[in-house]
C-alpha cells in the first residue's frame, strides 16, 4: 500500500511595499483578521478571513510590472466562495477599488476582482445563479 499526502490549503503569497498599510487595508476594507507579523521592521505576515489565508512578503520595490498586471489581468489569487454576490456588495459598500465587478461566468461562476493597495488582484469566485 502507497501512502499517499492529502493537500489540506493553499496559501498564495502576495508581494506588497508596507506589511502594515497592507494588514490594515485587508482588516478594515476586506474584513479580514492578522495571523501575525514577523520581523522588525516586519517583513512578512499573513491575513485570514474564514478558511482564506494570504501570505503577506514586503519588497523594496514591486514585484511585477504594474502595465502587465494590469493588461494581462494577472491575478495574485483566487478565492473560492460559495456565494460571491453578499461579498460583493460588502466590499462595495467599504469602497474597495475593483478591477473587475461582479459577473457571470460563460461557465456559470459568478466572479469579481479586488485590487489591493500594491495592485495584486485578488479573483473571488462563487457558484452560479
Amino acid at each position: 500500500m502507497i501512502n499517499k499526502s492529502t493537500l489540506l490549503a493553499a496559501e498564495p503569497q502576495l508581494f506588497v511595499l508596507n506589511i502594515g498599510a497592507s494588514c490594515e487595508f485587508y482588516t478594515k476594507k476586506l474584513g479580514f483578521a492578522v495571523a501575525f507579523t514577523y520581523g522588525e521592521p516586519p517583513f512578512y505576515g499573513q491575513v485570514f478571513r474564514d478558511g482564506a489565508r494570504l501570505n503577506l512578503r514586503s519588497l523594496d520595490r514591486p514585484g511585477l510590472d504594474a502595465e502587465r498586471r494590469d493588461r494581462e489581468q494577472l491575478l495574485s489569487a483566487s478565492i473560492a466562495l460559495d456565494d460571491a454576490e453578499p461579498l460583493y456588495l460588502e466590499y462595495q459598500a467599504a469602497g474597495v477599488m475593483f478591477a473587475q465587478p461582479l459577473r457571470t461566468e460563460p461557465w456559470g461562476a459568478r466572479t469579481f476582482i479586488v485590487r489591493d493597495l500594491d495592485g495584486n488582484l485578488i479573483l473571488f469566485a462563487g457558484r452560479g445563479e
